[in-house]
């Protein structure tokens, strides 16, 4: 059994606490957070605390807490010599207190509290120091579930970048749809199966095979009363950067 302490109560320490809850070689010995009345509904089912000093003895304190707050909450672990990993994507395993046995359980995944989360689907990027240290996250990730993968501090930093383009710029992208589809006086839901669909083609092939669309055939007749047709300024500016990116991917000439 893998005893576990979890300090913080955002979006990835709920799901971590409701996945471990659900192991059965995990167990969530505390769980920690500065503001107790926000894990203070789970008090029936895990021991929960606002005291560092009142922290019990675990395997693993896993830090699901924000990346500025990662270095003067692990100084202020009163102990030594155990294992603190953090969950960031973009923090150093450097930024734990060097006091502490270091490591790094990052889940590449977007978290919000009120969707389900399935765990074997998300890939869990892992990092420590010391070889036993790192063998007791591979079996964190594996008890639920997960795919884990050894991906150093600087590899996750850049891989973090690449998270960010692949999801929260492309659900910005899907903002603007919805606020050109609204504007018009039609559905969002008419452009999900097209959605779905993308999404679907790079699971078997490139995204630069799957590309489609006027830029990549060089229409720029269509490109030009696209143009025309965008009055939200930003909106424009997005779409001839877009467009002029796809256009050098595929050796045209931009706009």
């Amino acid at each position: 059994m893998i005893s576990v302490v979890l300090l913080g109560a955002g979006n990835v320490a709920t799901h971590l606490y409701k996945e471990f809850k659900n192991s059965d070689t995990i167990t969530v010995t505390q769980w920690y957070n500065r503001h107790i009345n926000k894990i203070s509904t789970y008090k029936n089912e895990v021991e929960v605390t606002d005291d560092l000093n009142a922290l019990n003895i675990a395997d693993i304190y896993i830090l699901a807490i924000s990346d500025d707050a990662i270095s003067s909450v692990s100084k202020a672990l009163p102990f030594q010599d155990r294992f603190v990993v953090h969950t960031s994507g973009t923090a150093s395993l450097y930024d734990i207190d060097e006091k502490h046995r270091r490591g790094v359980f990052y889940p590449l995944q977007t978290f919000t509290k009120e969707a389900d989360i399935d765990f074997s689907n998300i890939p869990l990027c892992i990092e420590a120091l010391k070889k036993a240290d790192f063998k007791l996250l591979k079996k964190l990730a594996q008890a639920i579930g997960s795919t884990d993968y050894k991906v150093s501090t600087e590899q996750r930093k850049r891989l973090h970048i690449a998270a960010v383009f692949a999801n929260n710029f492309t659900n910005q992208l899907y903002r603007i749809t919805h606020e050109i589809t609204e504007a018009n006086q039609m559905e969002f839901e008419i452009l999900k199966p097209l959605i779905l669909e993308t999404a679907k083609k790079i699971q078997t092939m490139s995204p630069y095979v799957a590309q489609t669309g006027p830029a990549v055939r060089g229409d720029k007749k269509t490109i030009k009363k696209h143009l025309n047709l965008i009055e939200n300024p930003q909106h424009k500016a997005i779409y001839k950067l877009l467009t002029n990116s796809i256009l050098e991917t595929h050796g045209r000439k931009k706009l």
